[in-house]
């Protein structure tokens, strides 16, 4: 794994500078009330509409905004100035009060009343049905008061917690056992791309690549958001030359491929993240969807997906699929990725042992690199998990307390340092599938609890290891930790206030989900129904869950991902193919594939011959730029709509 072809290309695109800044200024403190108030609304937007925000296209529009400020003031802005605009964007879009739109939703849902669980919902969730808020359609109501305090606290613990353990594993697999973490460069080079000064714009590749993506991003978004947007604001039906999110061809292919969800997605931002994406792990993905492919209609014809029929669109299609066969093959899978995982950790920790580790630098802080003390980040994670605990114990003082403690201070370091490890060597995110959902469930089964409010309480389950490549991205960019501390806090305010007024906003315009945000309206119900069944297991009687969850079926997708990683080891083949074909395995919504591999194929056979190595730089950027491109339009979208749906509810 560690020697990976593949894996070592992306292992030298970048060496960490041996200078460190903080980056931190009022240009810094300018660009997240910038970001808040005026990227936000168009992300949640989008979020909306499409399925998708403006994530990297907010962050590079207010580079290039503060960039050409500062050219005209005859200066330019420095790297880790630019990587904290990026960083700070990244966490002034996370939209937290976005979740109350969900929850809303959920709560007045017609899965939560077919399932009966609309009763069953707390009311520190979202108010029950008769509220007068749902008749106003207003967050700005007593009934909602709880919700927005539990959120808000939830989100300063979680925002703390950030420099805790995922801090102190990245100390531990960087600085001691110097892990390569390959897939850190191609954030970080994505990040630099208008760091560039004014000078070197003219003979610098980054920017001409990231010009020629966001001049495609714009022509597509024209035609993808804001040609639909603003002639739905004229005409009756909005005019949609490419469908979203896609073109349904179930019922046209039902006949001869039974319980197959089919369809194509016209995404072009998908072909960008083909080209990006390590190329094994896309066409892995292609097998993958074609292995369930040709499966689906010989396990509906053995009468194993007996719950699909003829006459069912992709959410009907995949919702009973997931019921009968591909919800516990899934997790079978899952697990045998997570047991891969561990055998890896078990076996480098093994090579790496005999006393060739110094754990001594842990005690040692980089002072430019403005490192947290180590104890110091291991005390931020005991209080943030007693915090959590706190939280759960007031909310749900009927479920056993013991698995507060297990969760927090067993399995969140155990999985997470797992993750942290096979992030540092592969890449790969490792999760154990279902311990969450077994643990609620052993529970329900042998400590008498009943109800579903454990399924909405802030467990301390967290998996740190991410974290880490986070970190890795920071050193990299030469940026120190004392900025992005500083950036955290002027972040916080700004996303709270700001997503909390936007997301009101947008519900007043009109109900959340409805025509008017089609990704809503098409896929929100399938996300509900998974939802909810899974939080019937929880309840007396007869579970849904239980019906859906088989044990052959599980260890079977066990054995196949064990076999299945073995057979390619042994032939030789990418390690990430293994993980691609999971991905690809009863995927959910699988009609973008088609276009990644396109991506991949492109990049692969015709970008990398062309330009040799230097594409794995070109990529990033390249996406970035398309990115912006997209969120331009799609920001033009959403002032045309916001501004005209708003004259509208005006009284005059």
């Amino acid at each position: 794994m560690y020697d990976d072809k593949e894996l070592h290309e992306y292992r030298d695109l970048m060496k960490p500078p041996e200078r460190f800044e903080e980056g931190f200024d009022w240009k810094t403190i300018i660009g997240a009330v910038f970001i808040g108030f005026l990227m936000m609304p168009g992300s949640m937007y989008l979020q909306l509409v499409i399925g998708q925000g403006i994530g990297p296209a907010a962050r590079w529009v207010t580079i290039i905004l503060f960039a050409e400020i500062a050219k005209r003031s005859y200066t330019h802005l420095k790297q880790q100035e630019v990587f904290l605009l990026y960083y700070m964007a990244g966490a002034a879009l996370a939209s937290p009060f976005q979740g109350l739109l969900w929850n809303q939703y959920l709560v007045q849902s017609d899965a939560a009343r077919m399932l009966g669980l609309t009763e069953f919902i707390p009311h520190w969730v979202a108010p029950g049905p008769g509220s007068e808020s749902f008749l106003e359609r207003t967050f700005l109501h007593r009934d909602w008061l709880v919700p927005i305090l539990l959120l808000v606290g939830a989100q300063l613990v979680q925002r703390i917690d950030h420099f805790g353990l995922g801090y102190s594993l990245y100390r531990i697999t960087s600085d001691v056992e110097k892990l390569p973490f390959p897939m850190a460069p191609v954030g970080a080079l994505g990040t630099m791309a208008l760091a560039e000064s004014t000078e070197d714009r003219k003979s610098g590749w980054k920017w001409r690549v990231f010009s020629i993506g966001g001049v495609i991003g714009l022509v597509f978004g024209f035609f993808y958001v804001l040609l639909p947007a603003v002639s739905g604001l004229v005409f009756e039906q909005p005019i949609r030359l490419i469908p979203i999110p896609w073109i349904e061809l179930t019922q046209y292919t039902e006949g001869f491929l039974p319980a197959v969800a089919t369809g194509l997605q016209f995404d072009l931002g998908l072909v960008f993240v083909g080209m990006v994406l390590p190329f094994w792990a896309v066409i892995g993905g292609l097998g993958g969807l074609i292995v369930t492919i040709l499966a689906n209609p010989v396990l509906h014809e053995h009468g194993i997906l007996h719950r699909w029929h003829p006459g069912m669109e992709t959410v009907e299609t995949v919702f009973a699929n997931n019921f009968d066969f591909y919800m516990s093959f899934g997790i079978g899978l899952g697990l045998a990725i997570a047991a891969i995982g561990i055998y890896y950790v078990v076996k480098s920790l093994r090579q790496a042992g005999d006393g060739q580790m110094d754990f001594s630098i842990l005690f040692k802080p980089h002072k430019e690199r403005g490192d947290i003390n180590f104890w110091v980040s291991i005390g931020i994670y005991v209080f943030s998990t007693l915090a959590y605990i706190g939280m759960c114990l007031l909310l749900v003082p009927s479920f056993p307390w013991i698995f507060f403690v297990l969760y927090g201070f067993v399995y969140t370091p155990v999985i997470s340092y797992i993750t942290a490890r096979m992030e540092g060597i592969a890449g790969q995110f490792v999760s154990l599938p279902m311990v969450r959902e077994f643990s609620f469930i052993a529970g329900a089964k042998f400590f008498g609890y009943n109800g579903i409010e454990i399924w909405y309480a802030p467990i301390p389950i967290h998996n740190y290891g991410e974290a880490t490549v986070q970190f890795r991205q920071i050193e990299l960019t030469g940026t120190s930790l004392r900025g992005v501390i500083k950036a955290e806090i002027i972040v916080f305010p700004v996303v709270m206030i700001a997503s909390l007024l936007f997301s009101q906003f947008l519900w007043q315009l009109a109900p959340i989900p409805s025509p008017q945000y089609p990704f809503a309206q098409e896929l929100w119900h399938l996300q509900a129904l998974n939802t909810l069944l899974m939080q019937t297991s929880t309840l007396e009687g007869n579970s849904l869950f239980f019906e859906a969850l088989s044990a052959p079926i599980l260890f079977s997708g066990l054995g196949i991902g064990v076999l299945l990683y073995g057979t390619l080891n042994i032939l030789g083949l990418p390690v990430l193919l293994v993980y691609g074909l999971v991905r690809g395995l009863g995927q959910s919504t699988p009609h973008g594939v088609i276009l990644e591999v396109i991506g991949a194929m492109l990049g692969r056979f015709y970008f990398l011959k062309k330009y040799g190595k230097q594409w794995r730089q070109y990529a990033p950027v390249l996406l970035a730029g398309f990115s912006c491109g997209m969120g331009l339009a799609g920001m033009a979208a959403m002032g045309f709509t916001l501004i005209l749906k708003s004259l509208g509810r005006l009284a005059y």
